[in-house]
């Protein structure tokens, strides 16, 4: 499992983080758009270093650099990592074309809408299941793909089924505010996940 953050800081944001990568998250994706580089900084600094090689940001690259994270995620605002970058590269992709374009030069991209979104009203799925189908069959959707969008536990034994390397989830996880459930749902979507 891959989380984003919420665009927004929360109230003990980097315990909860430091609990996610305990119970098993692969990759973290810090994505504030509207935050200064200082106030990602203090974030990041609240999160036990053992986890910043698992860390993309989304903004202030110079962050990545800084604290040595281990990614970052080329968008519309930072199309370009920084120069001698030697960290993850990742980016969004809005349709199986442009992963067919693009997922060759990254290591991993994110593919979305494929469900509609826990987190973003109206952000619904533009896929339909025989798209998908037809893309991992002709090796478009593989394991540098990502899914995106709407992933939640009656969902994510189907990413699997459609060939995704894996999925990312940002309202599935940040909607439960009790830390107890947030754990149990890592647990369970990683379960499910894995026993298809």
């Amino acid at each position: 499992m891959i989380v984003i953050t919420l665009p927004t800081f929360i109230a003990d944001e980097a315990n909860k983080i430091n609990l996610l990568f305990e119970k098993g998250i692969r990759r973290l994706h810090i994505r504030k758009p509207d935050a200064t580089s200082e106030e990602v900084g203090r974030l990041i600094e609240r999160i036990d270093e053992r986890w910043y090689e698992q860390i993309s940001v989304h903004y202030h690259f110079d962050i990545a650099e800084r604290y040595k994270l281990g990614g970052v995620h080329l968008s519309g605002r930072t199309p370009i990592s920084p120069t001698d970058w030697k960290g993850m590269v990742s980016a969004s992709c809005h349709s199986i074309e442009e992963v067919e374009r693009r997922k060759d030069r990254l290591d991993y991209c994110f593919l979305s809408p494929i469900f509609n979104s826990i987190s973003k009203e109206g952000y619904n799925a533009t896929f339909t299941i025989e798209e998908l189908e037809t893309a991992r069959d002709n090796k478009l959707i593989d394991n540098k793909v990502i899914a995106l969008g709407g992933i939640c536990e009656e969902n994510v034994k189907e990413v699997k089924r459609l060939g995704f390397g894996d999925y990312a989830v940002l309202g599935a996880v940040w909607r439960l505010e009790d830390e107890e459930k947030m754990v149990r749902l890592v647990e369970e979507m990683g379960r499910r996940f894995c026993t298809i």
